[in-house]
């Protein structure tokens, strides 16, 4: 910024963004923080969050593969991820209540465990989990019996229908879910799809309170079309000192790129590594994952 002094030379801010922030004796305010949500009083204080970046994921924890209604292999799923350096991915195809993806019966998952374990065995580099994407019932019954799930090294629970249930019906339903000690996160919380859908009507922070009383945990969806939870309730999940997983969704390799959307969701949210499931090591993240 330039003054009317000296012909309009003189000047008092600077010529890069530290140096504007400097001038007015703040620290430096990363740009998704600046909202008007507490950042110049946080600022002032010194307790302005570290945020998450891309470089501290270390896996992903909602993909797809042709075993439903993904379009590659296993394998090629795991080399791709392999060639991002992650450390682990979970394969989470569609439990058989969504038809409509090919979801997979018991019989049918239990011969995904077995290719799985093999895989594992073969590739170096990289750790494929035993998961799925299961479908909370209307009831907040899980789709699949506890004798396949507790073989699973991860179940995300999700609401594909009735998302038109009332506000009490809908989180409850989502709460009975997590009663369950074999559920560990819940994804795309709110269903929405962005200029396509609204968000169901749910109560997050109640939802929130109880994932944090029984060690669960929700989804930062890094679809462009979903992009759920949103900054606001990334940060409520923050202060309440509840973990989210940022994870892609993705149903290809490339759809494994979207996770750069979910971190900038994060960072608009006030997220920092220690507040992301999928910045843990496989060794901290399967104690995580252990409720029971």
């Amino acid at each position: 910024m330039n003054t009317g002094c000296s012909g309009g030379k003189k000047r008092i801010a600077g010529k890069t963004e530290d140096e504007v922030y400097h001038a007015a004796d703040i620290p430096y305010i990363e740009p998704e923080l600046r909202e008007n949500r507490g950042e110049l009083e946080a600022a002032k204080k010194d307790s302005l969050p570290e945020l998450i970046t891309l470089d501290d994921v270390r896996g992903d924890l909602h993909l797809h593969s042709k075993y439903t209604d993904g379009h590659y292999s296993l394998r090629e799923m795991a080399r791709a991820a392999v060639e991002k350096g992650y450390e682990y991915i979970a394969i989470t195809d569609h439990s058989k209540h969504l038809s409509v993806a090919n979801g997979m019966d018991a019989a049918k998952l239990e011969e995904q465990m077995i290719e799985i374990e093999r895989l594992n065995d073969e590739l170096d580099g990289i750790r494929m989990l035993k998961s799925i994407e299961i479908d909370i019932l209307e009831d907040g019954d899980l789709d699949l019996p506890d004798e396949v799930l507790k073989k699973l090294d991860l179940v995300v629970g999700s609401i594909h229908y009735n998302l038109d249930l009332s506000r009490e019906k809908q989180t409850e339903r989502v709460i009975r879910a997590m009663d369950n000690p074999l559920f560990n996160i819940f994804a795309h919380p709110t269903g929405r799809l962005i200029n396509e859908r609204s968000p169901c009507d749910i109560d997050l922070e109640k939802i929130m309170k109880a994932a944090r009383e029984r060690g669960c945990f929700l989804e930062i969806n890094a679809h462009p079309d979903r992009m759920d939870l949103n900054d606001i309730n990334c940060k409520m999940a923050k202060d309440m000192g509840v973990k989210v997983a940022v994870s892609t969704d993705a149903h290809s390799i490339d759809g494994m790129d979207l996770m750069r959307f979910g971190i900038g969701q994060a960072r608009r949210g006030w997220l920092e590594s220690g507040d992301v499931l999928n910045t843990l090591s496989w060794k901290k993240l399967g104690a995580v994952l252990k409720r029971s």
